[in-house]
């Protein structure tokens, strides 16, 4: 029976290096489902990660370039792609092959020469089943949803709550965040990563909680137990949020413990260099100090825009990543938009926004 014209025909993808067997398969199936074609492997991985990937994937394992096991595998690799069913039609008929194939994550196998009934049945199965599976992931993002922008929320507050100890609007969290996304947009991190880090730059410094007032807001230089005490922030910090298996607060915790180290070794509590360093210690240690550096704070005044970028530049492979650094002056003219957007001297408390 042949999908309703009134409906989206599912798109199916067709990779094969022999135009007979395309056109086998297209005369098959091509009445009920839209069929797009390859003839290697590369053009396959670029036809699923087009911006309008098939719903479903017959693949030939024995194929110029790429080898149809390892179009399975890299689509597969992929968290954006590696739902779409792969079928594997082939000539390769062995229990092995079979076995193979199933490993690497197809969902079924059909071996040449194909039977039309056969195909098409398996077909309709399993674009049944993955509509089944995109509608119940949708139904569970859609219940889950309001949990975890609680969740975000809860992390947001807490950011502030640290902030207002020593910043009387508590914007600096809001600054961070939106430098933080900046930096890692031009680092070229991926949109999950860039959200992820967005919502949880703002509790790098709830270990703050724990730092007597007499020392956070203490207008001078600290002596040497008053810096040691105020060293300890991170650790607490990162006791505070605690471990967990949620990425959202295990993230968070880490850029608490690692946001105060330095690209040369030189910084704290665990003393880390270069890359030992997580990426999101390292791009919220250049946002949390630029921020700094532009606003008073009890100890000291504001710097200029100019000043502060000149200090900036001169921890280049000190304080900084040197790569990340290069991000950050990229996006310098966004960052200081970002800067006067939410002034603390515009006096209102700015919420934060995705």
């Amino acid at each position: 029976m042949s999908v309703s014209s009134g409906l989206r025909r599912p798109t199916i993808l067709v990779a094969d290096d022999s135009p007979q067997n395309i056109e086998l398969l297209s005369k098959v199936l091509g009445q009920d489902y839209r069929i797009k074609v390859a003839t290697s492997g590369e053009k396959a991985l670029a036809i699923a990660y087009s911006d309008e990937p098939p719903d479903l994937i017959l693949l030939d394992i024995m194929m110029p370039d790429l080898s149809g096991h390892e179009v399975c595998r890299r689509i597969k690799a992929n968290p954006d792609r590696r739902r779409i069913p792969i079928i594997f039609v082939t000539a390769m008929s062995t229990v092995e092959d079979e076995s193979l194939g199933l490993s690497l994550g197809a969902v079924d196998y059909i071996t040449k020469p194909i039977s039309p009934p056969l195909v098409q049945a398996r077909v309709r199965t399993h674009l049944a089943l993955y509509d089944q599976s995109r509608e119940l992931e949708r139904m569970v993002a859609q219940r889950t949803s309001e949990l975890v922008a609680t969740r975000q929320q809860i992390i947001r507050r807490l950011g502030r709550a640290a902030e207002f100890k020593d910043n009387e609007t508590g914007n600096h969290v809001i600054r961070m965040s939106h430098i933080c996304r900046l930096i890692a947009q031009q680092a070229g991190l991926g949109p999950e990563a860039v959200q992820l880090l967005f919502q949880t730059a703002a509790m790098h410094d709830v270990g703050k909680i724990g730092i007597p007032d007499q020392i956070l807001l203490k207008p001078g230089p600290l002596n040497p137990e008053e810096r040691k005490a105020i060293r300890q922030h991170p650790q607490m910090g990162a006791d505070i949020i605690g471990r967990h298996d949620n990425e959202l607060l295990s993230t968070a915790r880490t850029i608490a413990l690692t946001h105060h180290e330095r690209w040369d070794g030189a910084g704290y509590p665990q003393g880390l260099k270069g890359e030992q360093i997580p990426l999101f210690g390292r791009i919220v240690a250049i946002a949390d100090v630029f921020d700094a550096l532009m606003n008073r704070r009890p100890y000291k005044e504001a710097m200029s825009a100019s000043q502060a970028l000149a200090v900036m530049a001169e921890e280049r492979a000190g304080a900084f990543d040197p790569t990340l650094l290069d991000c950050f002056f990229q996006q310098q003219f966004e960052i200081l938009r970002i800067m006067d957007l939410y002034s603390d001297e515009r006096g209102a408390v700015a919420e934060m926004v995705n």
